[in-house]
């Protein structure tokens, strides 16, 4: 009987076989990445509809992941289940699309029933296939072939080196797709609005206060009456900008000023002039500078607010810490 230290070698052998196996099945793609792969990718750039994808088991769910990446990098796609499609739902399947198809064998029945009904459609087929001689082979119009895999299960019976496979050949045609469509960080961060990456691609102008939230005062304004305009302010940002004659952002007035006058001083005299006491050329940011722009400028030099201005400094809005924290960035 094995001693412990016996079994976890074992185990851990076992397992790293089965990481070889598919990492040595996924490198094997490299070779068969031909001219049937570029025509899959011009296939994709060309469709007008969707991609819509689909596959029965474990070959269904990659479909389902690839379906995703697809529509996730500017591709338009949906998963359809084989067997609601035999029972009214290829009726999402319009002439315009293309049905990327996905089996190991080309033969599994449910998918194999869909070949005809999409061919009188009219949709172009895709298909990702360990056998391309098979029904789906035959009927489809591009062909990206795996190769005969052997499975990394013990059985070689449960799918796992063939399903790495498909997806690792989904992913290829995916990303150089994207590529082609010329797919930017901002496209990415359009369709990805709660991930990290859309929150640090949001521009100033999607969270900045503006209107009564933005606190305006002219210069010239005493501190009680700045004091008042900001604490009446809905929000209450704990600044207020001051402008010229001509609406010219020419200092802000913060809490943080107000403290610093007090513990100086150790009384203020709200009757005074504002001007005196305004922190002049503050740091600010335009409309479409990224968030992540303006929070650069806020932790660098440590301040709580940064005014958004236009071309010729008018305020157009206000960006307060809180709100870098209300969209968690």
């Amino acid at each position: 009987m094995p001693t412990p230290i016996d079994r976890n070698e074992i185990l851990l052998a076992r397992a790293a076989e089965v990481v070889r196996v598919e990492a040595r099945t996924i490198a094997g793609l490299e070779a068969r990445l031909d001219g049937r792969f570029v025509k899959a990718v011009d296939l994709l750039i060309a469709c007008e509809g969707q991609v819509i994808a689909t596959g029965v088991g474990k070959a269904g769910l990659v479909a389902q992941k690839i379906s995703a990446t697809l529509a996730s990098t500017g591709t338009p796609s949906s998963y359809l289940h084989p067997t609601d499609a035999r029972h009214g739902d290829l009726g999402r399947l319009r002439a315009r699309d293309v049905l990327f198809v996905l089996s190991n064998s080309g033969e599994s029945a449910e998918v194999v029933a869909l070949l005809g009904p999409a061919r009188k459609i009219g949709a172009p087929i895709l298909a990702i296939t360990g056998e391309p001689n098979s029904s789906l082979g035959r009927h489809a119009d591009v062909v990206l072939d795996i190769g005969r895999v052997q499975e990394a299960c013990p059985l070689n019976l449960a799918p796992t080196a063939s399903t790495s496979a498909m997806l690792a050949m989904g992913d290829a045609l995916a990303m150089v797709v994207s590529q082609e469509r010329q797919f930017s960080r901002e496209d990415y961060a359009l369709y990805h609005p709660a991930g990290s990456l859309g929150r640090k691609l949001m521009k100033v102008r999607e969270v900045m206060r503006t209107g009564e939230q933005m606190p305006v005062v002219a210069a010239g304004t005493t501190i009680r009456d700045v004091i008042l305009v900001m604490n009446r302010t809905p929000g209450r940002p704990g600044a207020a900008l001051i402008v010229d004659g001509a609406k010219k952002l020419v200092g802000i007035f913060t809490h943080g000023d107000l403290a610093r006058l007090l513990e100086q001083r150790g009384t203020v005299d709200v009757g005074a002039i504002v001007d005196a006491h305004m922190g002049r050329n503050p740091k600010v940011v335009g409309p479409d500078q990224l968030v992540e722009e303006a929070q650069h400028l806020l932790r660098e030099h440590r301040i709580d607010q940064i005014p958004v201005v236009d071309a010729d400094r008018r305020p157009l809005g206000l960006v307060d810490v809180q709100d870098m924290l209300d969209v968690r960035i």
